[in-house]
């Protein structure tokens, strides 16, 4: 049993922010993260983030508060998945 959380972060260019996809503690955690290794989606470990975004709901979208953070790792996401092609 582990005390970890997990928040799947999805965005759509037509919608106006990234929006909580997913998100759980302990057990649920452990399969959002299973899943995100399965299908090679890149995994981000930022507890802080995970606990501000832990409050919001599935479909919320982010809070302007964590739009730079986010960005970045998208960012981050997009460019590397950009060299892998």
């Amino acid at each position: 049993m582990t005390d970890e959380k997990a928040v799947a972060l999805r965005y759509y260019d037509a919608l106006p922010a990234p929006f909580i996809l997913a998100k759980g503690k302990k057990h649920l955690a452990e399969k959002i993260m299973k899943l995100a290794r399965e299908n090679g989606i890149h995994i981000h470990a930022d507890r802080q983030l995970a606990d501000s975004l832990m409050v919001f709901e599935a479909g919320d979208f982010i809070p302007e508060e964590v739009f730079g953070i986010v960005a970045e790792i998208f960012a981050f996401v997009y460019a590397v998945e950009k060299r892998s092609l």
